[in-house]
Formats: C-alpha cells, structure tokens, sequence
C-alpha cells in the first residue's frame, strides 16, 4: 500500500496513519489531514478519487459556513446550475423572461429618446 492509500472500507471505522486519521462511512471518503507550516494541504490520494480529481484538474475553493470547501469546476457548475433551477420561479424560459425584459426596456428608451412621439 501506498503512502497515499491510507484508507479503510470498513464503515465507521478509523485506521490510524502517519498524516491523520482516515474514515470511511455512507457518505464516503472521510479523513483528517493537517496543514504544513505554509498553510497548504495534500487531498489524500482516496479523496482525490472519490472526487474525480486528476493531475491538472482545476479546482475552486472557498469557505462557507465556517467550513473550507474544494469542489472541481464541473461540480461548482453542476451544483450552481441546480441551485438556480430550484430557485426560479418565474413562468416559462429565463431566456425568454430576459428578452422580453430587454425589449421592454429598448422601447421604453425609445420612447424616452423620441419624446413620447410615435
């Protein structure tokens, strides 16, 4: 086993390893890390592939909640996509709601500009 495969399968059940803690429940891969003296973290190799992260694959993080969260792009957008389509509750297309509010507001600067005249 590698350095990097410090990981149990066994539900609930921690295995104790040289950089932390490792553990693994129903919501997958769990594990303890520290941060080195410069602030910075290694993702361990079982996390990394429970994410789908590869070499190179950009990543976003912030915090939220009091939390540090790291998420690859296509999760951020994936997880952005759905939080607006939960949120909207408009009728119909937002594509179609914004274009009828642009239009909306071209005649109304149409208007402005020509005095009201027809």
């Amino acid at each position: 086993m590698s350095q990097g495969d410090y990981f149990s399968l066994a539900a609930h059940v921690p295995v104790i390893h040289a950089g932390g803690v490792a553990l693994a429940d129903e919501r997958g891969a769990r594990t303890e890390i520290t941060a080195n003296g410069q602030g910075r973290v290694t993702i361990p190799a079982p996390i990394r592939r429970a994410a789908g992260i590869e070499p190179g694959t950009p990543l976003a993080i912030y915090e939220e909640d009091g939390r540090v969260v790291i998420e690859t792009r296509a999760q951020l957008a994936a997880r952005i996509r759905r939080d607006v389509a939960t949120a909207w509750r408009g009728d119909g297309s937002v594509v179609d709601e914004l274009i009828g509010d642009r239009r909306a507001s071209a005649a109304a600067e149409e208007d402005e500009s020509s005095g009201g005249r027809p």
